[in-house]
Protein backbone atom coordinates (compact mmCIF):
# COMPACT_ATOMS: atom_id res chain seq x y z
CA UNK A 1 0.00 0.00 0.00
CA UNK A 2 1.28 3.45 -0.89
CA UNK A 3 1.17 5.71 2.14
CA UNK A 4 0.97 9.46 2.46
CA UNK A 5 1.22 11.01 5.91
CA UNK A 6 -0.39 14.28 6.97
CA UNK A 7 1.68 15.85 9.76
CA UNK A 8 -0.39 18.43 11.61
CA UNK A 9 1.38 21.26 13.42
CA UNK A 10 4.77 22.10 14.84
CA UNK A 11 7.33 24.46 13.31
CA UNK A 12 9.54 26.88 15.23
CA UNK A 13 12.76 28.77 14.71
CA UNK A 14 15.14 27.78 17.49
CA UNK A 15 18.20 29.44 18.98
CA UNK A 16 20.36 26.76 20.61
CA UNK A 17 23.06 27.48 23.21
CA UNK A 18 25.50 24.76 24.34
CA UNK A 19 26.93 24.76 27.86
CA UNK A 20 28.97 22.09 29.71
CA UNK A 21 26.32 22.14 32.46
CA UNK A 22 23.26 24.19 33.31
CA UNK A 23 24.17 27.47 35.07
CA UNK A 24 23.53 28.00 38.74
CA UNK A 25 20.53 30.30 39.44
CA UNK A 26 22.67 33.30 40.39
CA UNK A 27 23.44 36.49 38.46
CA UNK A 28 26.45 35.76 36.26
CA UNK A 29 28.09 36.29 32.89
CA UNK A 30 28.95 33.30 30.71
CA UNK A 31 31.78 34.32 28.42
CA UNK A 32 31.83 31.38 26.04
CA UNK A 33 28.81 29.46 24.72
CA UNK A 34 28.72 27.84 21.28
CA UNK A 35 25.55 28.83 19.46
CA UNK A 36 23.46 27.38 16.66
CA UNK A 37 20.11 28.32 15.17
CA UNK A 38 17.67 26.80 12.77
CA UNK A 39 14.33 25.13 12.21
CA UNK A 40 12.88 23.22 15.15
CA UNK A 41 9.77 21.70 16.70
CA UNK A 42 8.05 18.38 16.53
CA UNK A 43 6.34 18.73 13.14
CA UNK A 44 9.55 19.78 11.40
CA UNK A 45 11.49 16.94 13.02
CA UNK A 46 9.01 14.26 11.99
CA UNK A 47 8.48 15.62 8.46
CA UNK A 48 12.20 15.93 7.80
CA UNK A 49 13.03 12.45 9.16
CA UNK A 50 10.19 10.79 7.23
CA UNK A 51 11.22 12.63 4.06
CA UNK A 52 14.78 11.33 4.45
CA UNK A 53 13.30 7.85 5.00
CA UNK A 54 11.39 8.28 1.71
CA UNK A 55 7.92 8.15 3.29
CA UNK A 56 5.71 10.66 1.40
CA UNK A 57 4.33 13.27 3.77
CA UNK A 58 3.04 16.82 3.96
CA UNK A 59 3.60 19.09 6.94
CA UNK A 60 0.77 21.51 7.76
CA UNK A 61 1.83 24.26 10.12
CA UNK A 62 1.65 27.99 10.82
CA UNK A 63 4.42 30.55 10.52
CA UNK A 64 4.61 34.30 10.80
CA UNK A 65 4.90 36.69 7.89
CA UNK A 66 8.44 37.46 9.02
CA UNK A 67 12.13 36.65 8.56
CA UNK A 68 11.93 33.53 10.76
CA UNK A 69 8.94 32.17 8.85
CA UNK A 70 10.81 32.62 5.58
CA UNK A 71 13.79 30.77 7.07
CA UNK A 72 11.56 27.83 8.00
CA UNK A 73 9.86 27.74 4.61
CA UNK A 74 13.09 27.91 2.59
CA UNK A 75 14.91 25.33 4.75
CA UNK A 76 12.14 22.73 4.59
CA UNK A 77 11.67 23.28 0.84
CA UNK A 78 15.41 22.85 0.27
CA UNK A 79 15.26 19.57 2.24
CA UNK A 80 12.47 18.27 -0.01
CA UNK A 81 9.73 18.49 2.62
CA UNK A 82 6.27 19.16 1.18
CA UNK A 83 4.58 21.90 3.23
CA UNK A 84 1.26 23.66 3.64
CA UNK A 85 1.40 26.84 5.71
CA UNK A 86 -1.10 29.23 7.19
CA UNK A 87 -0.07 32.62 8.54
CA UNK A 88 0.06 33.32 12.26
CA UNK A 89 -0.60 37.03 12.91
CA UNK A 90 1.44 36.73 16.13
CA UNK A 91 4.57 35.84 14.13
CA UNK A 92 6.71 32.73 14.00
CA UNK A 93 7.09 30.75 17.22
CA UNK A 94 10.68 30.87 18.54
CA UNK A 95 12.47 28.97 21.28
CA UNK A 96 15.79 29.34 23.06
CA UNK A 97 17.10 25.87 23.95
CA UNK A 98 19.94 25.66 26.48
CA UNK A 99 21.68 22.29 26.11
CA UNK A 100 24.10 20.61 28.53
CA UNK A 101 26.81 18.08 27.68
CA UNK A 102 24.60 15.12 28.67
CA UNK A 103 21.84 16.03 26.23
CA UNK A 104 19.68 17.77 28.85
CA UNK A 105 17.62 20.72 27.67
CA UNK A 106 15.98 23.83 29.08
CA UNK A 107 13.49 25.24 26.55
CA UNK A 108 12.40 28.87 26.75
CA UNK A 109 9.50 29.86 24.50
CA UNK A 110 10.26 33.47 23.66
CA UNK A 111 7.28 33.72 21.28
CA UNK A 112 4.37 31.31 20.92
CA UNK A 113 1.96 30.40 18.13
CA UNK A 114 -1.55 31.81 18.43
CA UNK A 115 -4.17 29.39 19.70
CA UNK A 116 -6.78 30.65 17.24
CA UNK A 117 -5.71 30.58 13.58
CA UNK A 118 -7.68 31.31 10.44
CA UNK A 119 -7.09 27.82 9.03
CA UNK A 120 -7.38 27.13 5.31
CA UNK A 121 -9.75 24.24 6.00
CA UNK A 122 -10.31 23.54 2.29
CA UNK A 123 -6.60 22.88 1.73
CA UNK A 124 -6.34 20.89 4.98
CA UNK A 125 -9.33 18.74 3.97
CA UNK A 126 -7.70 18.04 0.60
CA UNK A 127 -4.54 16.98 2.44
CA UNK A 128 -6.49 14.68 4.76
CA UNK A 129 -8.38 13.13 1.85
CA UNK A 130 -5.18 12.04 0.10
CA UNK A 131 -3.45 10.86 3.29
CA UNK A 132 -3.58 7.34 4.67
CA UNK A 133 -2.39 8.30 8.16
CA UNK A 134 -2.37 11.44 10.30
CA UNK A 135 0.27 12.56 12.79
CA UNK A 136 -1.35 15.00 15.22
CA UNK A 137 1.09 17.13 17.20
CA UNK A 138 0.15 18.62 20.55
CA UNK A 139 0.33 22.26 19.46
CA UNK A 140 -2.47 24.43 20.79
CA UNK A 141 -3.93 25.48 17.44
CA UNK A 142 -4.08 21.81 16.32
CA UNK A 143 -6.78 21.15 18.91
CA UNK A 144 -9.28 23.06 16.77
CA UNK A 145 -8.56 20.77 13.79
CA UNK A 146 -9.46 17.56 15.66
CA UNK A 147 -13.13 17.54 14.51
CA UNK A 148 -11.87 17.74 10.90
CA UNK A 149 -9.50 14.81 11.52
CA UNK A 150 -12.27 12.71 13.06
CA UNK A 151 -14.52 13.40 10.07
CA UNK A 152 -11.96 11.78 7.75
CA UNK A 153 -11.63 8.67 9.93
CA UNK A 154 -7.95 7.94 9.19
CA UNK A 155 -5.55 6.36 11.73
CA UNK A 156 -4.17 9.08 14.02
CA UNK A 157 -0.77 8.93 15.74
CA UNK A 158 0.19 11.45 18.40
CA UNK A 159 3.28 12.21 20.45
CA UNK A 160 2.52 13.36 24.01
CA UNK A 161 6.20 14.15 24.73
CA UNK A 162 6.77 14.64 28.49
CA UNK A 163 3.15 14.00 29.53
CA UNK A 164 2.78 13.60 33.31
CA UNK A 165 -0.24 11.28 33.24
CA UNK A 166 -2.78 13.86 34.37
CA UNK A 167 -2.30 17.15 32.51
CA UNK A 168 -5.70 18.02 31.00
CA UNK A 169 -4.00 19.86 28.11
CA UNK A 170 -3.32 16.47 26.47
CA UNK A 171 -6.84 15.03 26.78
CA UNK A 172 -8.17 16.06 23.36
CA UNK A 173 -5.06 14.69 21.66
CA UNK A 174 -5.25 11.39 23.57
CA UNK A 175 -8.92 11.08 22.71
CA UNK A 176 -8.27 11.70 18.99
CA UNK A 177 -5.42 9.18 18.55
CA UNK A 178 -5.25 5.41 18.29
CA UNK A 179 -1.43 5.24 18.39
CA UNK A 180 0.41 7.07 21.17
CA UNK A 181 4.08 7.89 21.72
CA UNK A 182 5.27 9.56 24.92
CA UNK A 183 8.37 9.80 27.10
CA UNK A 184 8.81 8.75 30.71
CA UNK A 185 10.57 12.02 31.65
CA UNK A 186 7.67 12.96 33.98
CA UNK A 187 6.36 9.42 34.56
CA UNK A 188 8.08 7.45 37.32
CA UNK A 189 5.22 4.94 37.05
CA UNK A 190 5.09 4.92 33.25
CA UNK A 191 3.75 1.35 32.94
CA UNK A 192 0.59 2.24 34.85
CA UNK A 193 0.00 5.27 32.62
CA UNK A 194 0.64 3.22 29.48
CA UNK A 195 -1.92 0.68 30.70
CA UNK A 196 -4.43 3.42 31.47
CA UNK A 197 -4.00 4.78 27.93
CA UNK A 198 -4.44 1.30 26.50
CA UNK A 199 -7.62 0.87 28.56
CA UNK A 200 -9.03 3.80 26.56
CA UNK A 201 -9.08 1.65 23.43
CA UNK A 202 -5.70 2.46 21.88
CA UNK A 203 -3.91 0.23 19.37
CA UNK A 204 -0.35 0.82 20.59
CA UNK A 205 1.37 2.84 23.31
CA UNK A 206 5.12 3.44 23.00
CA UNK A 207 7.15 5.10 25.76
CA UNK A 208 10.76 6.25 25.35
CA UNK A 209 13.22 6.50 28.24
CA UNK A 210 16.19 8.32 26.69
CA UNK A 211 19.37 6.37 27.49
CA UNK A 212 17.24 3.62 29.07
CA UNK A 213 15.61 2.64 25.78
CA UNK A 214 11.89 2.25 25.13
CA UNK A 215 8.84 0.17 26.09
CA UNK A 216 5.80 -0.80 24.03
CA UNK A 217 2.38 -2.11 25.07
CA UNK A 218 -0.01 -3.81 22.62
CA UNK A 219 -3.78 -4.00 22.99
CA UNK A 220 -3.31 -7.74 23.67
CA UNK A 221 -1.36 -6.85 26.81
CA UNK A 222 2.06 -7.78 25.40
CA UNK A 223 5.03 -5.75 26.65
CA UNK A 224 8.12 -5.27 24.50
CA UNK A 225 11.37 -3.64 25.62
CA UNK A 226 14.10 -2.06 23.51
CA UNK A 227 17.51 -1.05 24.91
CA UNK A 228 19.04 2.21 23.72
CA UNK A 229 22.19 2.10 21.62
CA UNK A 230 25.30 2.25 23.80
CA UNK A 231 28.26 4.64 23.64
CA UNK A 232 26.54 7.15 21.38
CA UNK A 233 28.41 10.49 21.35
CA UNK A 234 25.98 13.30 22.18
CA UNK A 235 26.27 16.42 20.05
CA UNK A 236 22.69 17.73 20.28
CA UNK A 237 19.64 15.83 21.57
CA UNK A 238 17.11 18.16 19.87
CA UNK A 239 14.87 16.13 17.59
CA UNK A 240 15.83 12.71 18.98
CA UNK A 241 12.26 11.87 20.03
CA UNK A 242 10.88 12.87 16.63
CA UNK A 243 13.50 10.73 14.89
CA UNK A 244 12.59 7.77 17.14
CA UNK A 245 8.92 8.28 16.25
CA UNK A 246 9.75 8.48 12.53
CA UNK A 247 12.01 5.43 12.54
CA UNK A 248 9.34 3.41 14.33
CA UNK A 249 6.64 4.58 11.91
CA UNK A 250 8.87 3.87 8.89
CA UNK A 251 9.30 0.25 10.01
CA UNK A 252 5.62 -0.06 10.96
CA UNK A 253 4.61 0.95 7.43
CA UNK A 254 6.88 -1.80 6.07
CA UNK A 255 4.85 -4.28 8.18
CA UNK A 256 7.92 -5.17 10.24
CA UNK A 257 7.46 -6.80 13.64
CA UNK A 258 6.85 -4.43 16.55
CA UNK A 259 10.22 -5.40 18.05
CA UNK A 260 11.91 -4.44 14.78
CA UNK A 261 9.93 -1.17 14.74
CA UNK A 262 11.39 -0.39 18.16
CA UNK A 263 14.88 -1.15 16.84
CA UNK A 264 14.40 1.24 13.92
CA UNK A 265 13.16 3.90 16.32
CA UNK A 266 16.14 3.39 18.62
CA UNK A 267 18.65 3.66 15.77
CA UNK A 268 17.04 6.80 14.29
CA UNK A 269 16.86 8.43 17.72
CA UNK A 270 20.48 7.58 18.47
CA UNK A 271 21.72 8.95 15.16
CA UNK A 272 19.84 12.21 15.80
CA UNK A 273 21.83 12.99 18.97
CA UNK A 274 25.14 12.63 17.12
CA UNK A 275 24.24 15.52 14.82
CA UNK A 276 23.94 19.28 15.51
CA UNK A 277 21.00 19.40 13.09
CA UNK A 278 17.40 18.50 13.88
CA UNK A 279 17.68 15.19 11.96
CA UNK A 280 20.84 13.19 11.19
CA UNK A 281 22.08 14.48 7.82
CA UNK A 282 22.79 11.05 6.27
CA UNK A 283 19.56 9.39 7.38
CA UNK A 284 18.14 7.21 4.59
CA UNK A 285 16.42 3.81 4.26
CA UNK A 286 19.71 2.19 3.18
CA UNK A 287 21.69 3.77 6.00
CA UNK A 288 19.22 2.73 8.67
CA UNK A 289 18.79 -0.81 7.25
CA UNK A 290 22.58 -1.27 7.38
CA UNK A 291 22.73 0.01 10.97
CA UNK A 292 20.04 -2.49 11.97
CA UNK A 293 22.03 -5.32 10.31
CA UNK A 294 25.13 -4.26 12.29
CA UNK A 295 23.13 -4.67 15.49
Amino acid sequence: MNHHIAIIGGTTFDHIVYLPGFPQPIPQTIHKAPFNEGVGSTGSGKALALTKLEIPNTLYSVIGNDHFGEQIKSFLTAQGVETLFDTDPAGTERHINIMDANGGRISIFITQSSEIIEHNTTAIEQLLERSTLIVLNIISYCRHLIPLLKKHNKPVWTDLHDYDGKNMYHEDFIDAAQYIHLSSDNLPDYKTIMQQLMNRGKELVICTHGKQGASLLTKNGEWLEQPALQNVPITDSNGAGDSFFSGFLYAYLQNYSLQKCLQYGAVCGAMAVTSPTLVFESLSPGFIDNKIKEL
